[in-house]
């Protein structure tokens, strides 16, 4: 055997440090220097040559049938004027490390675009001229998509990048991908700034441009150089006319389409799976360090067997965690005879997620004192659900719950005041052990609709359609000195998802168990299946 490192190879290291960044290199680049990789024009020459032909065939996305509907209404809102809608960059969890991308929930409505198509992107409505032929059949607008081109076999970047290269990151979606995905005309991303100063300004008859300015800091820079050079220069009508825009999206995803709609069938569905392998995880962890990550770990990894990710950071909460509202560590024991309280949701491919709770007893049964104080929420989550119809408010819901809560409260000794002293504005007293709300829009953000107005929100009638949770809890501290020592260290909330439809509200997630006698055969169901099942 010869020698391990060779004369070339110290060669190789001078070369190297003969073209090496000087003291002046970049922060951002100096990340390159933990590799040698190779820069000589043989291998370059070499990595061009050789590789299989990659085109394979698209298919348009099942989403593609409902954009175009959705995007006529986004460009009726905003008649003459360039709406720009970036997908966003990759978030930094530390150094060079990036977080999964997941594109941001207005660009994914307005494209149907899930998992990770595609960082970067940029849509862009465009307003039609007044006497085109376009705006002769009543368009308003046409869209176009901008991306950044594959880095396939065929291109250098292929193995000299490694954020894009697919010799690094697997294939990609480029210019013809995306559009034959979408339906969307599209471009190259290098001719987005030509394309978003196109005819722009001040003027009668010029177009004015807004963006969805949170969601990309480079582009909404871009788009606020163009406004600043065309005579829009003041920054707070600027944003004031960006807030519209993303209002208006987050108000537009209220309603449901039926795409949507069967999408949260199946987040849901992914849901019960991951709950089932929870369950089944269960016995074993039970009094095991840490055992809240087991569980969590079960539940997550369905997550991404049957959809994109987790929706949410999961709530995994053991006994005196289980008050916690959003308890997220995770770190704790799993004790035989404790109440568990978990907070999960399967986002699908599509990003559609479930919100469902439940709380279930560790040792699979019950005790009395536990159904009592489970059958009170359980008993709020049906009032809020009988109140939901169609024509009654979010607010009708809360009103609903609440009112059980506090009537249970004062039955058991611990409301100071009267249930209807305590229901008042002036009041409010039951609210220390249910300090939250008790429902919210559901779809493409696990709190959907978050930039809707709150007289679009609270205010609003519920309407076929709209997909939202009915989750009720109650919460007993176990540092709370004014209950006494059998309520301490007790959560329970109960979290399901409602369709609400022509006929009135629908539970989608009906086939994940509540009843009381229904969670205990469910636990029994699933202890004598494996957790990997």
């Amino acid at each position: 055997m010869g020698e391990v490192i060779t004369a070339k190879d110290k060669e190789y290291e001078a070369e190297e440090r003969a073209t090496a960044p000087g003291a002046n290199q970049s922060m951002s680049d100096r990340v390159n220097n933990r590799s040698l990789r190779p820069q000589s024009a043989a291998f370059k020459e070499f990595m061009k040559s050789g590789w299989a032909a990659d085109d394979p065939e698209i298919k348009p996305l099942e989403s593609s049938k409902f954009t175009p509907a959705r995007l006529e209404a986004l460009g009726k809102a905003f008649p003459g004027e360039r709406l720009v809608i970036p997908a966003g960059q990759p978030k930094v969890r530390n150094n060079d490390c990036d977080y999964m991308f997941r594109p941001d929930t207005t660009f994914a409505y307005y494209t149907g675009l899930g998992s990770d198509y595609e960082a970067g992107a940029v849509l862009v409505l465009n307003p039609v001229a007044p006497d085109s032929p376009e705006a002769a059949a009543g368009k308003t607008h046409t869209p176009e998509l901008f991306v950044a081109p594959r880095a396939d076999n065929s291109t250098e970047d292929f193995f000299m990048s490694a954020h894009y290269g697919e010799y690094w990151v697997g294939p990609r979606a480029g210019l013809k991908e995306m559009q034959a995905m979408t339906g969307i005309e599209t471009h190259d991303i290098a001719q987005l700034a030509d394309a978003l100063s196109k005819d722009v300004g001040a003027e009668a008859g010029a177009v004015r441009v807004r963006v969805v300015s949170e969601t990309d800091p480079e582009i909404t820079s871009m788009v606020e150089s163009i406004r600043e050079a065309n005579g829009f220069a003041d920054p707070d009508k600027n944003s004031a006319s960006d807030d519209k825009l993303h209002e208006f999206a987050a108000e537009a995803r209220m309603v449901k389409d039926g795409y949507e709609i069967n999408e949260m069938r199946k987040a849901v569905d992914a849901t019960k799976h991951g709950f089932d392998r929870l369950l089944s995880a269960l016995p074993a962890a039970l009094d095991k360090p840490r055992s809240e990550r087991i569980l969590e770990g079960a539940f997550n990894a369905v997550s991404r067997e049957l959809g994109n990710a987790i929706g949410y950071d999961s709530i995994v909460a053991s006994g005196p965690h289980a008050p916690i509202l959003h308890w997220m560590r995770n770190t704790g024991v799993v004790k035989t005879g404790d109440m568990l309280l978990v907070d999960a949701g399967v986002e699908v491919d599509s990003l559609y997620t479930a919100d469902i709770t439940r709380t279930f007893p560790t040792n699979g049964k019950f005790t009395d004192f536990q159904k009592r104080l489970y059958q009170a929420v359980l008993d709020s989550q049906q009032a809020g659900f009988e109140a939901a119809k169609p024509g009654a408010t979010y607010s009708d819901i809360h009103h609903a719950c609440m009112r059980v809560i506090a009537e249970r409260l004062h039955d058991w000794g611990l409301l100071p005041v009267s249930v209807e002293e305590s229901l008042s504005p002036q009041g409010q007293q039951h609210r220390r052990w249910l300090a939250c709300g008790v429902a919210h829009h559901l779809g493409l953000d696990v709190h959907d609709c978050a930039q809707a107005r709150y007289e679009s929100y609270q205010g609003a009638k519920i309407t076929p359609g709209m997909i939202f949770t009915i989750e009720p809890g109650l919460y007993f501290r176990e540092d709370d000195l004014l209950i006494p020592p059998e309520y301490r260290g007790i959560g329970i909330r109960i979290e399901d998802d409602v369709l609400m439809t022509e006929n009135g509200p629908e539970w989608i997630s009906a086939g994940i168990p509540k009843q009381i006698d229904d969670v205990e055969a469910w636990m029994r169901s699933r202890k004598a299946i494996s957790p990997v099942d």
